[in-house]
């Protein structure tokens, strides 16, 4: 791992016959894994600026509360999952050496996974603190020995994974006996009144930012409903159980609009 991304793995870890949800359309699961990756080719340029435009700023509050949930310590190895450009990461990287300064300890270390190379690139291009590591790679097939970090972290990124049960698997798998499960993603409104709204905010709204701004309409149609295709919290909130998790908790974010799925490897 390293500041050279490799190149992206292929579509060997999804699993044969079994079909995926792209957005409304259900497909061959190793299709979606080609087909995320196009979508991701395609907005990495303009990921950061759009996620502003898309949530008038808000995901940076839900970025912030779920760093805080995750609590980063000095020491500890931390693997963020679909990380993107590195938002999250750098979150987990300030935390973990605020706590340093105050408690003393080791060096944290933050390693940044993703399925796109170009996300990975621009991550390292706009910023990258000393304790993060960057590398592409499947999180339904982690490049790492079984129980090997502390914490495990995936942001708005695991409806786009083709098999999300394996992908579950695969964090409780590397995570060390105590090690904690983040999971933020869009979710379900709890209230009819906030789903309407943001119903008629996402379908009408963000594929036309999208194609103002990055010149790409189907890729932002594609995002839109895919989070209407992920299951509502309780249903994630089991199928996180079912991977081997304990304690599993539920915080809802702006009324349900996105939550933070926590839990514990015990």
């Amino acid at each position: 791992m390293s500041d050279a991304a490799p190149p992206p793995p292929g579509p060997d870890a999804a699993p044969s016959g079994k079909t995926s949800s792209f957005g409304f359309r259900d497909v061959d699961a190793r299709e979606k894994v080609r087909m995320v990756r196009g979508v991701f080719d395609s907005v990495a340029s303009n990921y950061d600026l759009m996620n502003d435009l898309m949530s008038a700023g808000v995901h940076r509050l839900w970025k912030d509360a779920a760093a805080a949930k995750l609590n980063p310590r000095p020491g500890e190895t931390i693997l963020d999952v679909a990380g993107g450009t590195g938002d999250m990461a750098r979150r987990y990287s300030r935390m973990a050496r605020a706590a340093q300064e105050r408690r003393g300890g080791d060096d944290a270390s933050v390693i940044v996974l993703d399925y796109n190379a170009e996300m990975i690139l621009n991550g390292v291009l706009k910023n990258s603190a000393p304790e993060m590591q960057w590398t592409v790679g499947d999180a339904m097939a982690l490049p790492l020995p079984d129980a090997s970090v502390d914490a495990y972290s995936i942001s708005f990124g695991i409806r786009n994974v083709a098999d999300v049960d394996q992908a579950l698997r695969e964090a409780r798998r590397v995570l060390k006996p105590g090690g904690r499960f983040l999971c933020l993603e869009f979710s379900r409104p709890t209230t009819g009144v906030i789903r309407r709204a943001y119903d008629a905010w996402s379908f009408n709204a963000i594929p036309r930012i999208g194609q103002w701004v990055a010149k790409d309409r189907d890729s932002y149609q594609y995002l839109v409903e895919s989070i209407r295709r992920f299951p509502d919290q309780p249903t994630f909130k089991a199928m996180i159980e079912q991977a081997g998790f304990s304690r599993v908790s539920v915080t809802n974010l702006s009324g349900g609009v996105a939550a933070i799925h926590h839990g514990w490897a015990i």
